[in-house]
């Protein structure tokens, strides 16, 4: 899997293109969709899908313009629906599968910075939106926010994520 990192807006969000097999999905697009779209054509790969970690203004942004423009499905969790306002969105949960090329991502729902975070987990490689950061975790304070469920994800991906894996959070540095 060949993996772009784009930052974007004045959250500076991280916005994720990868590319498997000729095939490729953008995960939060939050802004900037003109940047986000270069990029895309740059990969000469076939867009798929449109996923968000969360419902969140910064991870969202540039979603209709991007699947307006390549004529893709957006994805969000379940847990989601009542704070997204797309028209034409597509629902995820706990189990589900992202399927790219070759790659297969697994959805996990992590709660607590939103009750429909989620995660997308690989082989060697996982995308935690505003769930986990390099050196802290997604804030739990806004209204739909949960400590408690915070921490129990939080445990959950120590369990997760092994030796060798690559982190890639909503906002921040890889690690």
């Amino acid at each position: 899997m060949k993996i772009k990192r784009i930052i974007v807006g004045k959250f500076k969000a991280n916005c994720y293109l990868a590319e498997s097999a000729e095939e490729l999905i953008i995960i939060d697009p939050g802004d900037e969709a003109e940047k986000i779209m270069a990029e895309i054509v740059r990969f000469k790969a076939t867009p798929r899908s449109i996923i968000l970690t969360h419902h969140h203004f910064d991870h969202i942004g540039a979603v209709q313009d991007i699947a307006g423009q390549f004529k893709i499905p957006i994805f969000i969790h379940k847990k989601e629906r009542k704070y997204i306002g797309f028209p034409e969105i597509s629902y995820l949960e706990e189990g589900d599968e992202v399927r790219f090329g070759d790659e297969v991502l697994q959805v996990i729902n992590t709660p607590g910075h939103t009750p429909g975070s989620l995660c997308l987990l690989g082989e060697k490689v996982i995308f935690t939106g505003d769930t986990l950061f390099k050196d802290n975790y997604g804030r739990t304070d806004l209204p739909e926010g949960s400590p408690d469920d915070m921490d129990k994800s939080l445990e959950r991906l120590k369990k997760l994520i092994k030796p060798g894996m690559t982190v890639f959070p909503g906002h921040g540095e890889l690690f």
